[in-house]
Formats: C-alpha cells, sequence, structure tokens
C-alpha cells in the first residue's frame, strides 16, 4: 500500500455502488455446448464478476480483483487486474474501429469456468494506490440451480435458461484522501461521450465531425446514469435488475412485512392480555373456593 498522499477531507463520505455475483448456465445441444476438452462431469458453464451499476466505467477507483475459487479448480486464486482489461480495451477498439459484429469492451472484472458444484467464492477488493484504503472482503455463493422463496420464482428463472446470483453494494469512503478524493468525484460524464479533457470511447476525426460524434454518443436521457458517478439508474431494464424502481419496491416490500409483523405483535399482545385476564380469573375463583373451604371447615369445627 502506497504512503497516504496529502490530507483527508474532513467530515465527507463518497459512496461508490457496484454489483458482485454469479451467472451459470447449464450445457445444453443449443446455444450453450460443451467445449472441447470440458470434463463430461461439467453441468454448468458459469461466471463470477465484479462490475458498474448499468455496466459503468469503475475501473478509475477499484483497481484489483481477487477471486478465490474451490481449490478443484485449476489455478483457484485468479487477481484480475484494471490495467490490463484498459489495455485490451484500447487494443480492441484499435482493431475493431468499423468492423460490424465486432467484439465488446469488457467492463467487468470477470472470470469464466465451468463445473458441477456450488461453493463459497472469495472475493477482494483492491483499491486505487492513492486511496490508502486496505482492501475489503465479500463472501458470495455460487449458484446453479434455480432458486427462489417458491416454485413460481424457481421456473420463472428455469425459463431464461440461466440462474443469476446477483447482489448490489455500496462501498462509502470516509474522510477519503484529497488525490483519492479527486478520483472518485472528477470526470463524471454522459455514456458513450468524451470525459473531460479526454475523448469518446471509438470516437474518430477532428474538429466537427469529432464533436457531433461525441455529441450523438453521448445524448442522455432523463434517468441514465452517467460514467464516473454514483447514480442509480431510475428504471429496471433487461439485464440490468438493480434501480430506484427496484429500491422502492423493496421498501414497500420490507414496509408491508414491518406492518404485518406489528400487526401480527398486536394481535398476540391482545392474546396475551385475554390470556393473562382468563388467568387472574381463575385465581380469584380458586382463592375465593379456598376461602368458602375454610370458612365452612371452621364453621363445623366451631359447632
Amino acid at each position: 500500500m502506497a504512503p497516504p498522499a496529502g490530507k483527508r477531507v474532513k467530515g465527507v463520505q463518497v459512496f461508490r455502488p457496484f454489483i458482485y455475483g454469479t451467472t451459470a448456465k447449464p450445457f445444453n445441444d443449443t446455444d450453450n455446448l460443451r467445449p472441447a476438452g470440458v470434463s463430461p462431469d461439467h453441468t454448468h458453464s458459469w461466471q463470477v464478476f465484479v462490475k458498474g451499476v448499468e455496466d459503468t466505467d469503475i475501473f478509475h477507483w477499484l483497481r484489483r480483483v481477487q477471486f478465490k475459487m474451490h481449490e478443484s479448480i485449476p489455478n483457484h486464486l485468479r487477481t484480475i487486474d484494471a490495467e490490463s482489461i484498459k489495455k485490451d480495451n484500447d487494443e480492441l477498439l484499435a482493431t475493431a474501429a468499423g468492423r460490424s459484429g465486432a467484439k465488446k469492451p469488457q467492463k467487468a472484472f470477470v472470470v469464466s469456468e465451468t463445473g458441477w458444484g456450488e461453493f463459497e467464492i472469495t472475493i477482494k477488493l483492491y483499491f486505487d494506490s492513492k486511496s490508502s484504503e486496505k482492501p475489503q472482503t465479500l463472501y458470495h455463493h455460487l449458484r446453479l440451480h434455480p432458486y427462489g422463496t417458491n416454485e413460481a420464482e424457481k421456473e420463472a428463472m428455469r425459463a431464461t435458461g440461466e440462474v443469476p446470483a446477483w447482489i448490489y453494494e455500496e462501498l462509502v469512503f470516509n474522510e477519503p484522501f484529497e488525490e483519492f478524493y479527486k478520483i472518485l468525484t472528477s470526470g463524471a460524464h454522459d455514456k458513450g461521450s468524451a470525459p473531460p479533457g479526454g475523448k469518446a470511447k471509438g470516437g474518430k476525426g477532428k474538429g466537427k465531425n469529432a464533436a457531433a460524434s461525441s455529441l450523438s454518443a453521448g445524448a442522455s436521457k432523463e434517468g441514465d446514469v452517467k460514467e464516473r458517478s454514483a447514480m442509480i439508474p431510475l428504471t429496471t431494464k433487461p439485464g440490468q435488475p438493480f434501480s430506484r424502481e427496484t429500491e422502492e419496491a423493496e421498501i414497500k416490500r420490507i414496509r408491508e412485512a414491518d406492518e404485518k409483523v406489528r400487526k401480527m405483535i398486536a394481535e398476540l399482545t391482545e392474546s396475551v392480555k385475554a390470556s393473562e385476564a382468563e388467568l387472574e380469573s381463575l385465581r380469584a375463583q380458586n382463592r375465593s373456593a379456598v376461602a368458602a373451604g375454610t370458612a365452612a371447615k371452621d364453621s363445623n369445627s366451631s359447632a
């Protein structure tokens, strides 16, 4: 870890959202053939990843991710470096310019594998050297088979042919050092447009042509997420399950559950009170019966 750069920005917290998880798909004879050389025991292909919300760039603050998988997997400890990904992406853009159907740039730290069993994956996050932040560790269970709270949810997952197990997470940097604060908070721009002081991805030409290309690529709509920001989409999109919309739905679900629990507690409280009142009534009847019996015994003794 590099020595701290400058001073901390006092009284400031900066958060950055991201997604991590796995996506698994069973081998089949149509769109997911078992690759040559893969063991016949392996039933699924799967990926484990860390990426930005709506595939936004997180390589500027998250510089390296280490994935620790089951020891039965060859090279089970793998480290993915942001600089290597960016270098590959630059080479890809340079060679793929103008070609249709070209491979898309990589936007995530990802490991692709095949297998037959589920296990826990340890994910370790390393930040920019200017941050002086300690690595953070996450744990994620690889899921190969459809899951859910009921059969309907499982069947819906079976219908898609994939088993996604994605987690939305937020990292909070408390009073970051000045240099890291600049990295976190500078350079927000529309997707596809040129970052401040830079050029648009895949942009070509000079002058008006370059400006028009950048403007066209960066034309944003209300609710769009900007690169290098902490924005979250307003609505859910295919392949992008996390948004303000899903957040509101989750809040509503929690409130409804909370209301249900409160109602159950109130009903249980009333039931307990009724039982206590009944118990007290029985005790009073018992005391009266004992008192009456004692009085009758005393009366018989006097006679």
